[in-house]
């Protein structure tokens, strides 16, 4: 199991990121919210493209936006390994994969707790990565919905009879008790239960 880790809930977010560089974790999520797809607002491109001053980790990007071609050039600068948008947008998907493709950045989509797992099939093809929100996104520390154990069970069927290799994500929170419903996914990523540690390390290992 691979482990990315979230820094959204973290009150310094310069020393974090270095305890973080520190470990093993496999990927550093990056949560993008314009304060409109979700209520909340994340600090601009100006000062999030910093991040490479305090880790050298892989990103793994989640755009909580309306408008995904704003953000992709922007975050195609860092050191990116995944930038994935919402399906729930609606809106140039395709279109917006592809520009995602084209700079060398592996894609995904994510897809809200409600979203039925179906509204991915006509992308399956492009896509690299799916993110299972499982709490609504746009606010960190929520508890894990249960539902998800079943949805990660629908998806991993569905991926299976379109022969698709993209990989399971699940997001929001996740923890060493959590971590039992998620058997199915590929990567697990969390935010409070690493950062919020004494630990990092400790944490990252209970959740392989």
């Amino acid at each position: 199991m691979k482990v990315s880790a979230s820094f959204l809930n973290s009150s310094n977010v310069p020393r974090d990121l270095k305890r973080l560089n520190e470990t093993d974790v496999d990927y550093i999520h990056v949560d993008i919210m314009d304060g409109k797809f979700v209520p909340n607002k994340t600090m601009p491109f100006s000062e999030m493209k910093n991040i490479y001053k305090f880790t050298d980790k892989r990103l793994d990007v989640h755009l909580m936006v309306q408008n995904p071609e704003k953000y992709i050039p922007l975050y195609a600068e860092l050191n990116t390994e995944y930038i994935t948008f919402h399906v729930e947008v609606m809106d140039k998907i395709e279109e917006d994969l592809e520009l995602i493709k084209s700079y060398g950045i592996k894609c995904g989509l994510a897809i809200k707790p409600n979203t039925p797992v179906k509204s991915l099939v006509p992308y399956l093809p492009l896509l690299d990565l799916i993110l299972v929100m499982s709490v609504e996104p746009g606010l960190g520390g929520q508890a894990f919905l249960s539902s998800t154990h079943d949805k990660i069970k629908e998806l991993r069927a569905l991926l299976n009879s379109y022969h698709s290799k993209a990989l399971i994500n699940v997001d929001g929170g996740i923890d060493n008790k959590t971590k039992k419903m998620c058997e199915d996914c590929d990567i697990l990523t969390s935010g409070s239960y690493i950062i919020h540690s004494e630990n990092f390390q400790e944490k990252i290992d209970g959740l392989r």
